[in-house]
């Protein structure tokens, strides 16, 4: 029995019909949609999109119906381009029609002008879309996509058109159109008008571009200083990271393995701010070092750790882990066989090492300092804590945005010079790797032993890794210290009440009670960030796997797109979800969903990179190989590419989640009192004093945190590879 090759696109026209006649049309606030299933053939707030459009008014929602009617037609045509017209018109029409009519009823002032009375009151009353409008639009957009696949494009793949298709959209819709309605404000005066120069004339100045500090003088501009520090952090990162990475993966024994991975991933399950305390606690004006200066040496305490050093060195900390992460899987990666050839062909072990292995890092090296120097320039948390009177672009733009000024369009000025300098380091690497093929796992057997790492980059790893990590530990202890003594800096009582009034449990009437006044904010952390990092990972690894995998026109600019959410630093981000989306049809202000969506695309870059890297390692036979015994793409990707994955699939995993976890400034103008976040309640702590409660809480995030990440890796498991394991050294 042949295969039927129009399955797909039946299901989605009946899920389209289904759309409209079994759920909700619109949002309901403060109400899960589920909730009002039986109300479906009731009032313009509940019913079904049919009865919208026929009973309450709402004509334009015919515009869905006529598309998923005219795609119905195409089915009755050839399997072939004969459909292609047929898919594509009824697609595009339905989810063009529907969309467009939604932003444009939902700008009341246009509405209001041009309609007439009746529709302008409906248009006054619009709500956001609901689930029934979601999976509609997700039907038309589907059968919109499997219109080009018939007509040809991307060899015809149906999964690969409508993955390609709906990753676009996605992109566009909470990346592309939020962070452009920010930076578009650059170009707006102060009368509300625009103008070219407005933005030349908020960031030509001294403040932003001068170089006084090369001739003498006190500080650079803010541009100067972002640049500078992320260039550093990007290479100090990415040079710890491999470090860290080849440690782990080829020298140290299996009992120093797991402790080595734990404390290297210590940093990105914390706070920021934790470290800038922890920091401070060691080398601050009251610090331990300037204590035992003053006492052994008589040198007066300074805040020279302030500035520069000091954001450096938090950055150093905090964003370590991530090219951990990555070099981690790209080590793994290198196959024995060729290090091997290498050897029989008399080159010793240093050769082998510089000529063979490190060339082979360079995909990874690259995608770690790119990661490293986009994470820099974004930063908030290090330089807020520990800069002083070194400022950068994103402490400016905070600013600009939160402080007695409200400056927005100063903060979409300099938001556009971040995102100038993450588009030139993208370019850049694009340039350095080039063409060149990175192969290292491909479909012959490979069960050789990895080289041992030659003795003196063996003495180099244990003489930098191993203090590295120690000064690891010895910070995060002077940190978490304060959340177990009655006050920091004054009386060092041991003490178990702050974590009582944080998480403090009680049996009440009706059994336990949660009377902690940290609960809510954790649960709701929990559930936004579990939520959030699946949809990351599975949406970055799907990009990272189109980028590698299919040519299609406009690549580049879809790959950038996907990067962009990094460039911009969490507080425009924030703010440009709370302009864009606080009107319908996408009226997503005040709920979790708002949250998820901003965790997903703010962390979405780490999984593409993390997948780009690992890909470039897969050769492209086992692909091959899998379609030409008539696998379809999609059970290619999940049977034969994905368990390969498993390396850059637990980095997305961990980093989105425990990201989420921890994120402060791209949430910190979503959340509300019934979606308070953990990060948020530890600031409003801070903020009244309160550090004890405040370290408490980090306490318990770390160890939930370490319990998620081993939980991920436990799921997910190991990459298996086929290959010895031989001692090491």
């Amino acid at each position: 029995m042949s295969k039927d090759p129009n399955r797909a696109i039946r299901i989605w026209l009946f899920a389209g019909v289904l759309a409209y006649l079994l759920l909700p049309w619109y949002a309901i606030q403060d109400t899960a949609w589920y909730s009002v299933l039986p109300q479906i053939a009731g009032g313009p707030e509940t019913a079904n999109g049919l009865l919208q459009a026929l009973m309450h008014g709402r004509r334009w929602l015919l515009l869905g119906l006529l598309g998923l009617a005219i795609a119905a037609i195409g089915l009755r045509r050839p399997a072939g381009k004969a459909q292609s017209g047929w898919f594509l018109a009824g697609g595009a029409t339905g989810f063009c029609g529907l969309l467009a009519s939604g932003f444009l009823i939902g700008a009341k002032g246009w509405s209001l002008a041009i309609l007439n009375t009746q529709l302008g009151e409906l248009a006054s009353n619009q709500f956001g879309i609901g689930i029934g409008a979601f999976l509609a639009l997700l039907a038309l957009l589907m059968i919109a996509a499997f219109g080009i696949a018939r007509r040809g494009y991307f060899r015809g793949d149906l999964f690969i058109a409508s993955a390609v298709v709906g990753c676009s959209v996605l992109l566009l819709l909470f990346i592309a159109f939020p962070v452009s309605k920010a930076l578009y404000g650059a170009f707006l005066t102060e009368q509300g008008d625009w103008s070219l120069s407005a933005i030349f004339e908020r960031i030509g100045n001294e403040r932003v571009w001068g170089l006084n500090c090369l001739a003498g003088g006190v500080r650079c501009g803010v541009a100067w200083n972002t640049l500078f520090l992320a260039l550093l952090t990007a290479t100090g990162t990415t040079l710890l990271g491999t470090m860290m990475a080849l440690l782990a993966e080829r020298s140290a024994g299996p009992r120093i393995q797991t402790p080595l991975r734990v404390v290297a991933l210590l940093p990105i399950i914390t706070p920021p701010f934790v470290v800038g305390l922890g920091l401070i606690l060691l080398f601050g004006r009251a610090g331990i070092v300037n204590q035992i200066l003053e006492y052994a040496l008589g040198v007066q305490p300074t805040r020279w750790f302030y500035g520069a050093l000091g954001v450096w060195l938090a950055q150093l900390f905090a964003f370590t882990p991530i090219a951990f992460m990555i070099m981690r899987g790209v080590v793994q990666g290198v196959a024995p066989s060729l290090e091997e050839a290498a050897q029989t062909l008399r080159a010793n072990r240093e050769q082998t090492f510089f000529t063979i292995t490190l060339p082979l890092l360079k995909p990874g090296l690259a995608n770690a300092f790119l990661v490293g120097f986009i994470e820099s320039i974004a930063d908030f948390g290090n330089p807020i804590v520990v800069g002083g009177q070194f400022s950068v672009l994103s402490t400016d733009i905070f600013f600009a945005i939160v402080g007695a000024q409200y400056d927005q369009g100063r903060a979409a000025s300099l938001a556009w010079i971040l995102t100038l300098f993450a588009l030139t380091v993208f370019a850049l690497q694009r340039a350095v790797l080039g063409k060149q093929n990175y192969t290292t796992v491909s479909g012959k057997g490979d069960a050789g032993l990895s080289m041992a790492l030659p003795d003196g980059v063996r003495r180099t790893l244990n003489a930098v890794v191993y203090p590295w990590l120690t000064f690891t530990l010895v910070v995060y202890l002077f940190a978490f210290a304060g959340g177990f003594v009655q006050t920091w800096g004054r009386d060092y009582t041991p003490t178990l009440a702050h974590f009582r009034t944080a998480f403090g449990l009680e049996w009440g009437s009706f059994g336990l009670v949660w009377a902690g006044t940290a609960w809510n904010s954790l649960f709701t952390t929990i559930k936004l960030a579990g939520l959030s990092a699946p949809m990351t990972a599975g949406a970055g690894l799907l990009i990272a796997y189109l980028l590698a995998r299919t040519e299609f026109r406009g690549r580049a600019l879809f790959e950038f797109v996907a990067l962009l959410a990094f460039a911009i630093p969490g507080t425009v981000l924030g703010v440009s979800y709370i302009l864009a989306f606080n009107v319908p049809p996408v009226e997503l202000t005040g709920t979790g969903l708002i949250i998820i969506l901003c965790f997903m695309f703010r962390n979405l870059p780490v999984g593409v990179r993390a997948g780009t890297a690992a890909f470039k390692q897969l050769d492209k036979s086992l692909d091959e190989a899998s379609l030409m015994l008539r696998a379809s793409t999609a059970q290619t990707l999940f049977h034969v590419v994905l368990p390969l994955l498993k390396p850059a699939l637990v980095a997305a995993l961990v980093y989105s989640f425990v990201r989420a976890m921890t994120t402060v400034s791209a949430v910190i103008f979503l959340v509300t009192a019934e979606n308070e976040l953990a990060t948020t309640y530890i600031i409003g702590r801070v903020g009244n004093g309160d550090y004890g409660v405040a370290l408490a809480y980090c306490t318990v995030l770390i160890i939930l945190m370490s319990l998620a990440i081993a939980l991920i890796q436990f799921l997910v498991g190991e990459r298996k590879l086929g290959r010895r394991k031989g001692k090491k050294p």
